[in-house]
């Protein structure tokens, strides 16, 4: 009886301390203590490849060891002896055998009362004394993770700074060049770091949310708190939803990542990530400009602005910023120019006075002569508070959706002249709007008349199209129909004069309408390797996607056996016409490589996470490029593309589709497709501008490569450039070129969790932020020489117009 006694009491006191260490006890390194909602583990691990010991916290619930916080960042344990254990002061003391403390909790010198650690359901490690005061805590001290419940900011008593900071690689939880953190400084705002300098400002906070993330919004999962007093100023977020997981990451690369993990899909997805583009690089455009993705130039001065350094503006040296075209006057009457929809100014230096309203905030910087500009702190209801710039206006974005309004100070006469351009302008509006009702009553009449001679003729089309009018829904998208005479006459009948080109879908033929707008006819020929399913897809995708690196869908014809696509005419064709070729290729010079190289990734970008519908290409390449008269890069040919939802699976099919050189191994091979598989081909394609070259069919010096694999040799061996054009040894500078091979590795990896997303890639091309080390490509391959000989001679035979879709039935 007394050993039953004592072993129950055995099994009690165990589960007891599960989750909990109390002095004289110690956790070795193959134990460990699990929340009590199992929600967190608590243990020795080794990351990536390393063989080195670290006391971490991780997700035990998770299926992948997702680790959110370490201990001993700096001191790894180089064997499996190491110790966690608590003494009677409430530190906890991690020991590498008999080597001594490799790290300590260090929070108290007094012996206290009945200490004990324990791991929270929240994923915090803390240490409490018998009266329940709180002795020490891990959420103190974040490593690059950020969990519900943790602050991030600093105690103004304390002088506790909450921060995260990135891990130096996958292998190694060090410290590394980023931070994430609150600057103090003016009126509190985000930032992200390299070492000192910033490298993305999140913004300050307006009630709603900070200023540079409007995206970042309450939702159903989450709620998130700003808090600033006289003692403590921190950013902190609650679950709504237990049911889910959600963490945030400073990867090694400076980007900050929220992922949520959802039970049913057993993996986690990406909710948002920042920064995304350019305009988030802090001070992209320099002191008194705007950033604006949408726009070509992306860098504009504000009104009554102009460029300090002209020459440079030109070259797209946005650096030095600009100047006000007329000086202050403190007491000529100064006004305010108002813009509306942005990312408010750096705020480190400015003022804030939160019981003022907008009226009276305008009154306070126009009685001191300093002030440049102001802006209600508060954006809730109809905004209150009063922000105070005292110097350049810096860090200035345009947001298509949410942004606030800033209101600039002008002089009286800089103010007068905006509004005379304005008033120009409206007028010059109204003659267009007019014209432009003039000409749809036109076409209002010319439809009428189409109806009734299309009543008359039986509506031939009508019951061979009818299913198809159902599922295309075209009356929805109220996209042009066109007439297959006026098409016809456009085309000279589609005349072999007028072909453009010859691909899957069938040929393509130039047009010009009455009006002399040029445009391009792309014809479904009955032996296309494409058919109705591939015709209503690209129709129904297209017509609701809008971006100036997609090429633009004007309208449609479908009368009797005709199925007609009518874009916009790109006038200098294809990029291959150019790329592939030992004479044109001349005619693009570096910077307009890396432009379409910049453009292609904005389009794509596009596609995968800003568009309505989300969509994947799945048929990616150079071909697929046209370029308009200014050489910009539209992406075409959506016949094969998909949609997709938030979560970013992979999908599989049963028919794979594409083009050979261009696949991933995954889609190619297992029929397996993602925002990833478009990210491959993106790869190809930038190591096929740098170079000049084809992936499919290369073959240089009897090495039995495919171009893949000829770069990463030259990676390897540490020569990658190379792999440059002869042609743009002139006009190219070193260090971008060499950072656009490194990013089209890094695309290009075998398996596609190692490629980045198109966010990170369109970040890595217009920053310096720091890349990983790509690994080594799919398909790379050793060939023989004499079929990569064979392979190169059919590949020099395709048209310099290609659209040739390959289609492949796994059997």
């Amino acid at each position: 009886m007394l050993f039953v006694c004592s072993f129950l009491f055995f099994i009690s006191r165990l589960a007891a301390t599960q989750n909990t260490i109390t002095p004289g006890q110690s956790m070795r390194d193959n134990e460990t203590l699990i929340s009590a909602d199992g929600s967190f583990e608590l243990g020795f691990f080794s990351p990536g490849n390393a063989r080195s010991r670290y006391l971490g916290v991780w997700y035990k619930k998770v299926s992948s060891r997702t680790i959110v916080w370490v201990a001993n960042k700096e001191t790894p344990i180089l064997t499996k002896s190491g110790a966690l254990r608590l003494d009677n002061k409430g530190n906890l003391i991690l020991r590498n055998g008999k080597d001594g403390v490799v790290w300590s909790s260090n929070n108290t010198s007094r012996t206290q009362q009945n200490p004990v650690a324990k791991l929270l359901d929240s994923g915090n490690l803390i240490v409490r004394d018998g009266k329940d005061n709180m002795l020490w805590q891990s959420f103190d001290y974040p490593s690059d993770t950020m969990l519900p419940g943790m602050k991030l900011g600093r105690n103004l008593a304390t002088g506790l700074n909450w921060f995260l900071t990135t891990w130096k690689n996958s292998n190694n939880p060090a410290p590394g060049e980023f931070s994430f953190w609150i600057d103090p400084r003016g009126f509190p705002q985000l930032v992200i770091t390299s070492r000192t300098a910033i490298r993305f400002r999140l913004g300050s906070w307006n009630g709603l949310q900070f200023t540079g993330t409007p995206q970042v919004r309450q939702n159903p999962l989450y709620n998130f708190q700003f808090v600033s007093n006289q003692h403590e100023i921190y950013y902190t977020y609650e679950l709504q939803n237990n049911s889910v997981a959600s963490r945030v990451v400073l990867n090694e690369t400076g980007i900050l990542q929220r992922y949520v993990w959802i039970d049913r899909t057993q993996i986690w997805n990406l909710f948002f990530t920042v920064p995304i583009d350019q305009c988030d690089s802090y001070a992209f455009c320099g002191a008194n400009a705007i950033c604006n993705i949408g726009s070509y130039p992306v860098c504009a001065c504000l009104e009554g602005f102009v460029p300090k350094s002209p020459s440079d503006w030109k070259q797209a040296d946005w650096l030095d910023g600009c100047v006000r075209r007329t000086k202050l006057d403190c007491h000529s009457g100064d006004g305010f120019w108002k813009l509306t929809g942005l990312k408010l100014p750096d705020t480190s230096s400015s003022m804030v006075n939160e019981s003022l309203s907008l009226k009276e905030c305008k009154a306070l910087c126009l009685r001191n002569c300093s002030c440049v500009a102001c802006a209600n702190s508060d954006a809730r209801g109809v905004g209150s508070g009063c922000l105070l710039w005292f110097d350049k206006l810096t860090d200035i974005r345009h947001f298509v959706e949410g942004g606030q309004d800033l209101y600039i100070r002008m002089a009286a006469s800089e103010l007068a002249w905006i509004e005379a351009k304005k008033k120009s302008n409206e007028r010059k509006k109204d003659a267009v709007v007019v014209s432009c009702l003039i000409f749809i009553m036109g076409m209002l009449m010319s439809t009428l008349l189409f109806y009734m001679r299309k009543q008359k003729q039986g509506m031939r089309n009508h019951d061979d199209m009818k299913d198809y009018d159902k599922d295309s829904a075209m009356e929805e998208m109220e996209l042009p129909i066109f007439d297959l005479v006026i098409v016809k006459n456009a085309t000279n009948n589609f005349s072999r004069n007028n072909k453009l080109g010859e691909g899957g879908f069938g040929p393509v033929f130039k047009g010009t309408l009455l009006d002399g707008q040029e445009i391009a006819v792309k014809r479904l020929s009955e032996t296309s390797r494409q058919g109705r399913e591939e015709f209503k897809n690209e129709v129904k995708l297209i017509a609701k996607l809008q971006h100036r690196n997609l090429v633009k869908l004007l309208g449609c014809c479908i009368e009797g056996e005709e199925k007609l696509l009518i874009y916009e005419y790109m006038p200098n064709k294809s990029l291959d016409f150019f790329t592939f070729d030992k004479t044109r290729c001349k005619l693009l010079d570096w910077h307009r490589r890396f432009h379409i190289i910049e453009g292609i990734a904005r389009g794509l970008l596009y596609l995968h996470q800003d568009s309505r519908l989300r969509i994947i290409h799945r048929d990616l390449k150079v071909s697929n490029i046209l370029l308009d008269s200014d050489m910009n890069p539209k992406i075409s040919d959506f016949g094969l593309a998909r949609t997709f939802g938030r979560e970013q699976s992979p999908t599989n099919t049963n028919r794979v589709v594409g083009t050979y050189g261009y696949m991933p191994p995954e889609y190619a091979i297992d029929g397996l497709f993602s925002v990833k598989s478009d990210v491959f081909s993106f790869g190809v394609i930038i190591l096929e501008i740098v170079s000049g070259k084809r992936n499919r069919g290369f073959s240089l010096g009897g090495l039995g490569h495919n171009l893949l694999g000829y770069a990463w040799r030259l990676w390897v061996k540490g020569r990658p450039l190379e792999l440059i054009d002869n042609s743009l040894y002139d006009s190219c500078g070193p260090s971008q070129v060499l950072r656009c091979i490194q990013v089209g590795l890094l695309c290009v990896q075998q398996l596609p969790e190692d490629r980045p997303n198109m966010s990170t890639v369109v970040l890595m091309l217009v920053s310096d932020t720091f890349l990983p080390q790509p690994k080594q490509p799919g398909f790379y391959t050793e060939r023989n020489p004499y079929e990569a000989e064979s392979s190169s001679r059919k590949e020099s035979n395709y048209s310099g117009n290609e659209i040739t879709t390959t289609i492949i039935d796994p059997r």
